[in-house]
C-alpha cells in the first residue's frame, strides 16, 4: 500500500503503551490484520537495539477483529521476551478474538486473562 493510500484510509488500529508498577501495558484498539500488523509489531518488537521490556500486558479490550497477522506478531513478541526470561500476557480480549487465540493454541503459551488487573497480578 502506498503512503497516499494509507492517508486516504481511516486509522484502523491504535496502539498506546504506559508503565504500571514496572510492567509495560500496551492498549490496542481497532482491527489487527495484514495491512496494520506493523503498527502493533513496531510497539511489541522494535527497540532500536535496546533491550525489550521483559514484562508486557497487552490489553485487547478494544480489538474487534484479528487475523493470523496478529497471531504472528504475538508469537514473535512472546519468543523475544521468553528468550530473555520475561513474559507476555494478553488481557480482556473480546470473545471473537479470544476464540481465535484459543483455536490456534496461543493461549497454551501466552496466558490470557479476563482483565488487565488480573493479568498484572497473575503469578504465573
Amino acid at each position: 500500500m502506498t503512503d497516499i493510500e494509507k492517508k486516504d484510509r481511516p486509522e484502523r488500529l491504535t496502539v498506546e503503551e504506559h508503565p504500571v508498577d514496572g510492567i509495560r501495558v500496551v492498549t490496542v484498539r481497532g482491527e489487527i490484520d495484514h495491512d496494520v500488523k506493523d503498527v502493533l509489531g513496531d510497539v511489541l518488537l522494535s527497540y532500536d537495539g535496546a533491550t525489550p521490556p521483559l514484562r508486557t500486558v497487552v490489553d485487547l479490550s478494544g480489538v474487534t477483529f484479528m487475523d493470523s497477522s496478529g497471531i504472528n506478531v504475538f508469537v514473535a513478541a512472546h519468543r523475544q521476551v521468553s528468550g530473555a526470561e520475561g513474559w507476555l500476557r494478553i488481557a480482556a480480549a473480546q470473545e471473537s478474538v479470544l476464540r481465535l487465540l484459543q483455536l490456534v493454541g496461543v493461549d497454551d503459551f501466552i496466558s490470557c486473562h479476563p482483565t488487565v488487573e488480573q493479568a498484572l497480578s497473575a503469578t504465573a
